[in-house]
This record gives C-alpha cells, structure tokens and sequence, in this order.
C-alpha cells in the first residue's frame, strides 16, 4: 500500500524526542510522501527545513488564522522568499477560525486574502483552514477564481462541499471520519467524486479510532482509508492509491 499523507504538522514539538526515527519507519511502512504544513514563521522555516532533509516530505509556507494578528509586510517577504523553494508546493495553511478568535474577523480574513493574492500572483495551490466561517471563507475564494486549492480536514456540509468542488477545490479528510459522529462528514464523502478527496493526519492531531485522544502520525493513515475505502465501496489499497494520485496531483508532484 502507498500513500499520501497530504496535511501533517512533523516539526510540532510532539515530535521532538522521536522525529528521525518515525519518519523513517512510516516511510519504509507505506507512507511514499507528506506534505508538512507552515503556519507562521518559525513552522514554515522548519517545514522547508524538513523538506531538505527528508527526499520524500514537501512543505507548504503560509499564515494560519490563529496567528493572523502578526502578519505583516515582513511576513509576506518571508512566505514570497520561501515560497521559491523547489520543494515548497503550496501557499497555506490560511484561512479563518472563527472558534477561538485570537484575532477579529476582519484582521483574518485580510491576511487570508493577501495570501490568496500571492498565490494567484506565484501560480501555487492554497491550503485552507476553514473553521466556523464558512460563509466568509468562501466569500474570498470566490474572488480568486483562477486559484486552486484544498479545504483540509473538511468539517462544512454537503452543501458547502458542492460548491467547492464545483470551483476545482479538494477536500481534505482526517481521522475524524472513523469516529462514531462522523455522520456529516460521511455524507460528504458519499457524494463526492474519488478525483477529489485527500486523506490527512493533521498530525499530532485527530488520531483516528481506536487511537483517538493519542499522538497522531502518518502511520495510523490505514485506519482512516478503510473507513473512506468502506464508504466508497472500494478496496482499502484502491484508497490509497486514488488518494495519493490526486495528492501528487495537488502538490505538482511527479
């Protein structure tokens, strides 16, 4: 079995005490590649530091809502200086969260914007954080039309889900659908077309069960295909591979 693991966060402090050692055994288990994901300055200098020291991790350089309240022209330079890295292959992760609101709605959704600019502007994909806002969100994605980009740990309706893929989005899906209450989440991946969906850990986060509540990483991604490989009426390795054909698709990789 191959696969994607198209959404982690490996440089997160969890990881610290066993990061080589991981990554090593997921990779010789499976896992053909991952995408690790910047989130303010420091996670997207680390993630492109991971990039070159592991052939088979990408990065993505971005501004998380979370830390919207920093972003300024010196982290903008920072994201267009990085974002030329041959192994950087996304802008994100951007978006809003309008839960914890550590910054208010229109300091979030100007930095989500300027980054959708500077990704129409380099011709890179976006990776979105949507969370309670969805209505806001997809206000701005509307008026970048030739942008492409994936909703990760999608958690929006059936609804909201028609119209981002109708606009050429992906959607990306965590551990959380093997949980009991998945139900919504469920329903999205019935009616959505197999080009489109991306499994991810959001590691150290969103654990699958039966680890839910532990450390997760790119290993336990097994679990969460033969839930999507159950829902699809597919085999579990026909999952992994859709899902790491259309990753390497997003992420332009060959």
């Amino acid at each position: 079995m191959h696969i994607f693991d198209s959404h982690a966060h490996f440089d997160d402090h969890a990881f610290d005490e066993d990061r080589h050692q991981l990554l090593q055994q997921i990779h010789a288990e499976g896992v053909d590649f991952i995408a690790n994901i910047g989130c303010d300055a420091p996670t997207c200098k680390s993630s492109v530091a991971l990039a070159e020291q592991y052939d088979f991790i990408y990065a993505t350089v971005g501004w998380h809502p979370e830390f919207a309240g920093s972003w300024n022209a010196e982290a903008e330079e920072l994201i267009r200086s990085l974002a030329v890295h041959p192994k950087v292959r996304a802008i994100g992760e951007t978006g809003v969260d309008y839960h914890w609101m550590n910054d208010p709605e229109e300091v979030q959704l100007r930095c989500f914007d300027d980054q959708m600019r500077i990704a129409r502007e380099l011709k890179m994909p976006v990776v979105i954080h949507q969370r309670e806002g969805m209505e806001d969100c997809l206000s701005v994605v509307r008026r970048y039309p030739d942008v492409q980009g994936v909703f990760h740990c999608y958690s929006g309706s059936a609804e909201s889900a028609k119209e981002i893929l109708k606009m050429g989005y992906y959607l990306g899906f965590t551990g959380v659908i093997t949980f009991k209450n998945a139900r919504k989440s469920h329903e999205v991946l019935e009616m959505m077309p197999l080009d489109r969906i991306l499994i991810e850990t959001d590691c150290p986060y969103m654990a699958p069960f039966p680890f839910r509540g532990q450390r997760c990483h790119s290993g336990l991604l097994p679990h969460t295909l033969e839930t999507l490989a159950q829902i699809k009426g597919i085999s579990v390795e026909e999952a992994a591979q859709i899902t790491l054909d259309n990753a390497k698709r997003f992420y332009g990789i060959e």
